[in-house]
């Protein structure tokens, strides 16, 4: 029989974009995992209470790369590359060390003055009364701009790249998806190959941008070298072979597409939904306009709260293994809801409470282990800085619509709004 979707087991009238919450309050009041159905994907196994969701992202046997799929044929989809995200130890340890000293604290520290900078030239652009929608005009420019910065990618092309990426994560067909993957690997083909020549014409250059730092990694082999299976375990086909010293021209290419659209997407997402979560909770914004230095505990809730991240990459079982006293058997494919886990009423009260003064045990919305998203430092640090100087400059934002009115859009991984307006004074 056909495990049911999520929506199927919604109440009749819920719309699942808009609020999931009661679907997987019920789905934890049953038990930690599930079998549903995934439009698109097909059946997996969802694991939606925080202890078991701890458990499966630190579980060696739950695998990232797609090849330990038992139905696994080709990667399909519209992959772009091979990335951190489709990858385990040693070659997820290899890349992620490649692009790790761009996003240490000190790192960060020293891009807080630009991350300033922008928002503050995108909040004087800003109409004095508005209505105005603070999505397009704010939380989606500072941090495309600011990740562009670190990767190298020129600001004439900025505005289709986000375009090319958010179709790609949150896609409205199959056709767009797949016209949006080929120009974004087409665009991301040529400016490696841009930096390839900038780097052959100066050996400084790559020290300039992190895509430079990166095409020097990958090395005069980069162009011919082939894909390589994972070494920590056998795939299905039986495989086994080493792992590249350096980045192939998949990798290289997987890891520009991860970084330029993780890298903003859900940043994008997580300034928007903190912002509506404060408008939608006036004493919750009554609290942090009188006490700013409670900005960054605002984060970390709406994180909580509304994660923009909502569920892992899915992961499949290498072995059969038990998950939170549920079988899984070997090849089938886990998906592991951050958002779900965040508002588990056994480690936070009242869940569904917004609370920027709560206490307790961390939220899940950035991951856990050895995938806990290696950009999470920039996401707090551009938030903070957009909803600080945004209060700053406008402490009397209102929303200029009815919150019903608004429009959620939602996919496996990611959930944000389409648009945010407001207005001022």
């Amino acid at each position: 029989m056909t495990a049911p979707t999520l929506q199927d087991l919604a109440p009749e009238g819920l719309d699942l974009a808009v609020d999931p919450y009661p679907v997987y309050a019920a789905l934890r009041a049953k038990g930690p995992v599930h079998r549903v159905l995934v439009p698109g994907s097909g059946e997996c196994w969802l694991v939606v209470t925080r202890d078991a969701a701890r458990a499966a992202l630190t579980d060696p046997r739950l695998r990232n790369d797609i090849r330990h799929s038992a139905s696994w044929r080709s990667d399909g989809g519209h992959a772009i590359g091979r990335n951190m995200l489709q990858t385990d130890p040693p070659q997820h340890t290899r890349l992620r060390r490649l692009v790790a000293a761009h996003f240490t604290a000190g790192r960060i520290a020293a891009l807080r003055p630009r991350i300033e900078s922008v928002a503050r030239e995108l909040l004087d652009a800003l109409p004095e009364r508005g209505p105005v929608d603070l999505m397009s005009r704010y939380a989606l420019p500072l941090p495309v701009t600011v990740i562009c910065d670190v990767l190298g990618v020129a600001a004439p092309d900025r505005t289709r790249f986000h375009t090319w990426s958010n179709e790609l994560v949150m896609p409205t067909s199959p056709e767009a998806a797949a016209s949006a993957a080929a120009a974004l690997t087409a665009y991301l083909t040529d400016l490696i190959e841009a930096k390839r020549d900038a780097v052959a014409h100066d050996p400084e250059a790559p020290d300039a941008d992190l895509l430079g730092g990166l095409v020097a990694a990958a090395g005069e082999s980069a162009a011919d070298a082939g894909d390589r299976a994972p070494r920590n375990g056998a795939l299905h086909d039986g495989t086994t072979r080493p792992a590249p010293a350096h980045l192939t021209a998949e990798e290289l290419l997987g890891m520009a597409f991860l970084i330029l659209v993780a890298g903003h997407e859900t940043t994008v997402n997580l300034i928007s939904s903190t912002v509506h979560a404060l408008l939608t909770h006036p004493d919750q914004f009554a609290l942090l306009r009188a006490d700013p230095g409670l900005t960054a505990a605002t984060v970390e809730e709406s994180l909580r709260y509304n994660s923009p991240v909502h569920a892992t990459a899915f992961r499949f079982a290498a072995e059969a293994l038990d998950l939170a006293g549920t079988r899984i058997p070997a090849g089938e494919p886990v998906l592991i809801s951050l958002a779900a886990a965040s508002r588990d009423p056994l480690h936070f009260p009242e869940p569904d409470r917004f609370d920027i003064r709560r206490e307790g045990p961390a939220h899940l919305g950035f991951g856990h282990g050895l995938h806990h998203c290696l950009g999470a430092p920039l996401a707090r640090v551009e938030a903070a800085v957009a909803l600080r100087l945004l209060l700053s400059h406008r402490p009397t934002l209102t929303l200029a619509t009815d919150p019903t009115a608004l429009t959620w859009r939602t996919s496996t991984l990611l959930r944000g709004l389409t648009a945010l307006p407001v207005r001022f004074g």
